[in-house]
């Protein structure tokens, strides 16, 4: 969650975002070559070393073969006295879950219970306004294209919790911003993830089919697919399997609920159930809920032209080999990805229990081996702090716009700095010199910008490789 999102500032950019250097990929072939998944002990070298290099506490790898059949390999910590890894181990998908609500949306859509082009106003309560612009109102179907024009997350999302987030945003919070917020630009007319936007759409789903978000999905996809250990609200044996979450230094972290926007990330599951999901994604011939799903996974809108589309929240990636129908997810303390090849009917799980950078690229490199693992990253400086006076950091609170609708709201609290980003917790900024300091929850870094009198004016944003500038508002 992302892509999504109390979310750490190294998931600020949309989680599909990871795989930017795909997208020179060449265009498909018409013919797809065979392509067969590696050995087992193939698979485990690549994520056992992964796991010793400390870039993951485990993984577990589903692979679905073109026969239907299915492997497991795991590797890696579990957490405490958790049962070692494999296929039963329950992990947060995260952002995942919004294919889920883009398939429930499809199946809503063929049994003629809701059109895409409805207006989410249609299926909200009455007096509830949610905004347009130039008179185009924003869909069930740009919500789930991601182009609704609605922001990552909502202003008023300021958890009392940042370890977990969503816990305590309520329903009247998300429609009281939807009443105040303007939209920048039309509905449809460009992509930005937003958690908030599908986690609208999953709300308004379950008030349409007069079921809450969990049962409305329990009932149309995990029992007719036998995902027996699949659920939001976890059973005993989720809690005895369950796969403890950690942070990047290794830290067992809290699960995270969501109970407003949980159709944006709120599911968990196990690899084998999600092979199941994806089994189903590649065989439409066998019923209505197969064919809602090759619905949603038809493209709809640009992300990344020409190489990127969306469907119904499934992403469409031109690859060397062809093309991969993939999302991915990530809460605090786990990253996982779900991809499929629908003409070689090939399907990948990647279920990782680390909140780190995740392990994407062993997803698609094991659908498109001309895809490259990611190399190890260069280790992180260890940064020293010092103490400044409180009238000094005093000169730094302020608002810093990255964008119209994403800010960085810099403020003071008992002599501390903290920087906040729109919809995000608030993180302490150390300083390692007058105009430089750092975040310790992950690798970022704020330059403060002054003028020849010494007035704050501006911050960069360095993280990612990317330096963002703001300028200083109020």
């Amino acid at each position: 969650m992302p892509g999504h999102p109390g979310i750490p500032f190294a998931r600020m950019r949309p989680v599909l975002l990871v795989l930017s250097a795909l997208s020179s990929a060449p265009a498909a072939a018409q013919q797809p070559a065979p392509h067969s998944f590696p050995s087992d002990s193939a698979v485990l070298a690549i994520i056992r070393q992964r796991v010793e290099e400390k870039r993951a506490a485990g993984i577990v790898v589903g692979l679905l073969e073109p026969d239907g059949r299915t492997r497991v390999v795991a590797y890696g910590d579990a957490g405490r006295s958790q049962p070692p890894l494999d296929g039963n181990s329950v992990f947060e998908i995260g952002s995942i879950t919004k294919v889920f609500t883009g398939t429930v949306l499809a199946q809503l859509v063929n049994e003629g219970r809701v059109k895409l082009d409805d207006p989410v106003q249609m299926y909200l309560p009455p007096g509830v306004k949610v905004p347009s612009r130039n008179g185009k109102a924003i869909t069930l179907g740009t919500l789930s294209s991601q182009n609704s024009g609605l922001p990552r997350m909502p202003g008023n999302f300021h958890p009392a919790d940042a370890s977990n987030p969503f816990a305590d945003y309520t329903v009247q919070q998300l429609y009281d911003f939807l009443g105040a917020y303007q939209l920048t630009r039309d509905p449809g007319e460009q992509f930005e993830y937003s958690n908030l936007g599908v986690g609208l759409l999953g709300h308004a789903l379950s008030l349409r089919v007069r079921q809450p978000y969990e049962e409305m999905v329990r009932d149309r996809i995990w029992k007719p697919l036998g995902m027996s250990h699949t659920a939001i609200a976890m059973t005993a044996y989720m809690k005895q399997h369950l796969a403890l979450g950690h942070d990047d230094s290794g830290r067992v972290v809290p699960n995270w609920d969501l109970p407003t926007l949980a159709g944006a990330g709120a599911i968990r599951s196990t690899t084998l159930d999600m092979l199941k999901f994806l089994s189903a994604n590649l065989h439409p011939e066998r019923g209505p809920l197969e064919r809602a799903m090759e619905l949603a996974r038809q493209p709809r809108a640009p992300v990344a032209p020409p190489n990127m589309m969306i469907g119904l929240n499934w992403f469409i990636q031109r690859t060397p080999g062809g093309a991969v129908v993939w999302h991915n997810g990530g809460t605090g303390g786990y990253r996982t990805f779900a991809g499929l090849d629908p003409n070689r009917k090939l399907g990948v799980v990647i279920m990782t229990n680390s909140g780190g950078a995740g392990s994407d690229d062993i997803g698609m490199h094991l659908l498109d081996p001309q895809i490259p693992l990611a190399p190890k990253p260069a280790p992180v400086r260890q940064r020293r702090s010092i103490d400044l006076p409180a009238a000094v950091l005093a000169k730094y609170v302020g608002v810093y716009p990255l964008s119209p609708a994403f800010s960085l709201e810099v403020h003071q609290k008992d002599g501390v700095l903290y920087l906040q980003a729109t919809g995000q917790a608030a993180f302490r900024l150390w300083a390692e010199a007058p105009l430089e300091f750092f975040l310790k929850e992950v690798d970022a870094q704020v330059s403060f910008v002054a003028d020849s009198q010494g007035t704050i004016t501006g911050l960069v944003l360095h993280q990612n490789g990317i330096n963002a500038p703001a300028t200083k508002v109020k």
